[in-house]
């Protein structure tokens, strides 16, 4: 548990209730708030490691943007799509019964908006994991790495779930996260998996608003970030008439993670990375969602 310096502690009874709420919920995670005015932050184990699911379509998408600047990638290039490349799970293209054609740069904001696997995996195929990574490095953005496809995820589910019934499938992934035994689904153990850092998240959301990151990229990505449709987690606690919330959720089996940026009226901003695992063995976990947003706002209004 880290807090800043700036005062130890009341950030420390702050972090402590926060805990308690995702704690509670049957969930454990890591929770950072920054504010990127004064820099000050609460974290919560920040620097551990957690598989992204579809938060790592944050930094493929800010990698394709930037590739573009770069003229390495025509954002325009029609891409078609049909079933022999429709990825499994998730909204979108995934439910399409129709070959289909989409242009590059519609697919990066559909992997963003929607959580699009099938556009993501569409990326993946022209900016590779590897290529991603190795962007973050140059970037000097650390804690993060890709290693496969959305696609893989799902195709690992279906695999397990073809033997066993799916609950079985959840409850087994959830026991071996519990003793610390490898995963039944090879993608969610952190030597595999996509995975990432709530400070490493932290820092990637900071350099698209700072302007570390060009506005070719910067500008759409927020925009996108802001038009996310998924506002069942952290967006009840942070969007208002008075604020303006961009996010990108990811959510797989007992995964539930969010991370984002909200803007005051009043000028501040503050960065917001919330990635959990539930102890429990189930799908649907209305009080989970609210307890991940609950938490992070107390560490929010500590700072502000």
């Amino acid at each position: 548990m880290t807090v800043s310096a700036h005062d130890a502690g009341a950030g420390t009874s702050a972090l402590r209730r926060a805990a308690h709420v995702l704690e509670a919920a049957g969930l454990s995670g890591s929770l950072l708030v920054r504010h990127l005015g004064t820099g000050h932050e609460l974290a919560l184990d920040a620097d551990r490691p957690f598989p992204l699911a579809s938060v790592a379509k944050l930094p493929l998408a800010a990698a394709a943007l930037d590739a573009a600047d770069q003229g390495e990638l025509d954002l325009s290039t029609p891409v078609r799509l049909d079933d022999a490349s429709r990825s499994q799970g998730g909204p979108g293209i995934a439910r399409f019964t129709h070959p289909t054609t989409i242009a590059v740069g519609d697919l990066i904001r559909l992997a963003i908006e929607i959580s699009d696997n099938t556009a993501a995996d569409a990326i993946f195929r022209i900016v590779s994991p590897r290529d991603v990574t190795e962007w973050l490095q140059a970037l000097g953005t650390s804690g993060i790495v890709l290693r496969h496809p959305i696609g893989e995820l799902y195709t690992s589910l279906a695999t397990q779930s073809g033997i066993r019934d799916a609950a079985t499938v959840h409850s087994l992934v959830v026991s071996a996260d519990k003793q610390g035994h490898p995963s039944p689904l090879p993608q969610l153990d952190i030597e595999r998996a996509n995975a990432g850092t709530a400070r490493g998240l932290a820092d990637l959301l900071q350099k698209i608003w700072d302007g570390s990151i060009g506005d070719a990229v910067a500008v759409p990505l927020r925009e996108m970030l802001a038009a996310n449709v998924f506002r069942h987690r952290l967006a009840p606690d942070f969007s208002a008439d008075t604020s303006l919330w961009y996010s990108k959720t990811g959510s797989f089996v007992h995964l539930r993670h969010e991370a984002g940026v909200v803007e005051h009226v009043g000028g501040e901003t503050l960065v917001v990375v919330a990635l959990t695992r539930s102890r429990m063995p189930a799908v649907i976990q209305p009080s989970a969602e609210q307890a991940m947003g609950h938490a992070a706002r107390i560490l929010h209004d500590e700072l502000i």
